[in-house]
């Protein structure tokens, strides 16, 4: 059974991964649509080098390519995986700041 996707809403109804997604070039979207394929087909068993755990319920979604592209994401109740925050990657390690947004987004998602 698959699992399902939703993309965090922020409270003026505006969805920040969806426009991330839109932003992109046609060939990164298209590397997106796959890798969510494979979150939606593996879900918490998808791992390395498509899927990543960062520690604390967080995860991100590595996309490569020309440039290399984040999506963070934790799990919620059932089979629901919530994609809070994506951005560019340009450093080794993810920026604490880009953590940061996703770990407040899953706060609002976890105290509701």
């Amino acid at each position: 059974m698959d699992w399902s996707i939703e993309t965090f809403e922020t409270s003026g109804g505006e969805k920040p991964v969806d426009e991330f997604i839109k932003n992109q070039q046609p060939q990164a979207k298209a590397k997106i649509a796959h890798s969510a394929k494979l979150l939606r087909t593996y879900g918490n068993r998808l791992s390395l080098p498509h899927s990543k755990s960062l520690g604390l319920g967080l995860y991100e979604l590595r996309i490569r390519g020309k440039e290399e592209l984040r999506i963070l994401y934790c799990f919620t109740s059932g089979r629901t995986i919530y994609l809070l925050h994506g951005f560019k990657k340009q450093t080794q390690k993810a920026p604490q700041k880009e953590l940061e947004v996703a770990l407040q987004r899953m706060k609002v998602l976890t105290s509701v």
